[in-house]
């Protein structure tokens, strides 16, 4: 394990900026974001960031290929927009989006594989920073999610005016050599003290514990035609928010975009909770809020479980919570499917 002092990590940054990009949480108008690092930056202190950190393996918005039309020749040239991504570093990400791209990775690099989000996975460097201050609004140890010790090819630990750092993977080597060349190695007991603090900090916040259990142990079909679909999606608008800053959700739309040359073919994220997603020509099978609701919810805590050893599509990162304008999440209809005891 390697210290650095705080005062250093902009010499860090520098570092590593210099060779491959770097990005880094920085406070803006709508809260943390995550920003190229340029000189003089500080990073943010915030528990997290407004969006999650999936955006720089599964963008909103992606070209995928682009056909040229020669109408005089009669013929379509296809182009592969595919270019090798460059190197880059994430610094900063917290437990629970680490453990979204976990969930990401089952469905993108399961056959057949995604090759743009490979693409990004194998030239990205993930470092992680343990939480200090969770906000009342996590809940990710429902999910088995230690805040205090997060994975990556980095995990970090602000502990006082010291940055700790430990390397867990080759590529995640590589970088803590150059904090070993302006920082020292160090003790891990400073580490240990600071965790078991922030375990003292998540046993006491107002949503840790969710009675996954319940859920779990009824059939699809009980769970499916539970009566609380009933109730629990009346005051949804059906506005998306909360498929949007969720760092698991993974549904998106391939669309085609006419130019005067052609047609470019992309791809962007769509929600579950739209009233035209996965709409084809007959029409849309879920054809109420309430279905929409309810398939949400459904692939979150029932669907994707089943189908990945029992692994929930959340990481109760709080986004939800947080986001949505009529105060529904995820935390609520867990509890009332999971029932009182």
């Amino acid at each position: 394990m390697v210290k650095l002092n705080v005062s250093k990590l902009n010499d860090f940054f520098a570092a590593i900026a210099a060779e491959e990009k770097l990005y880094i949480p920085v406070d803006s108008a709508d809260g943390a974001a995550f920003r190229p690092y340029e000189a003089g930056m500080e990073m943010s202190k915030a528990c997290n960031s407004t969006r999650s950190a999936k955006d720089f393996f599964f963008p909103q918005v992606e070209n995928l290929v682009n056909f040229k039309v020669d109408h005089n020749k009669k013929s379509i040239e296809i182009i592969d927009n595919r270019t090798e991504a460059e190197d880059f570093v994430i610094f900063g990400v917290r437990a629970c989006d680490m453990a979204s791209f976990e969930i990401l990775d089952r469905v993108y690099l399961s056959d057949p594989v995604d090759s743009y989000y490979k693409n990004r996975r194998d030239h990205g460097v993930i470092v992680t920073a343990a939480c200090g201050r969770p906000q009342e609004t996590c809940f990710c140890t429902a999910f088995g999610i230690d805040a205090s010790n997060p994975a990556g090819d980095v995990t970090t630990w602000f502990v006082g005016d010291d940055v700790y750092f430990k390397a867990n993977t080759e590529k995640g080597e590589a970088l803590v050599a150059k904090v070993a060349a302006i920082g020292e190695s160090a003790e891990e007991k400073p580490v240990e003290d600071f965790k078991a603090g922030v375990k003292f900090m998540m046993g006491r916040l107002p949503i840790k514990d969710i009675k996954l259990d319940k859920i779990s142990a009824r059939g699809l079909m009980e769970n499916f035609n539970s009566p609380i679909w009933d109730d629990e999606f009346k005051t949804c608008l059906g506005c998306g928010t909360c498929t949007f800053v969720c760092p698991t959700c993974q549904c998106f739309d391939v669309r085609e975009f006419k130019t005067n040359e052609g047609v470019i073919r992309f791809r962007c994220w769509d929600s579950c909770m739209y009233s035209d997603f996965t709409q084809m020509s007959h029409g849309n099978n879920r054809v109420s809020q309430k279905e929409r609701f309810r398939q949400r919810f459904m692939h979150k805590l029932v669907y994707f479980p089943n189908n990945n050893e029992g692994i929930y599509g959340c990481v109760g990162c709080g986004r939800c919570l947080r986001s949505c304008p009529q105060s529904l999440n995820i935390v609520k209809v867990a509890k009332a499917l999971g029932g009182k005891d």
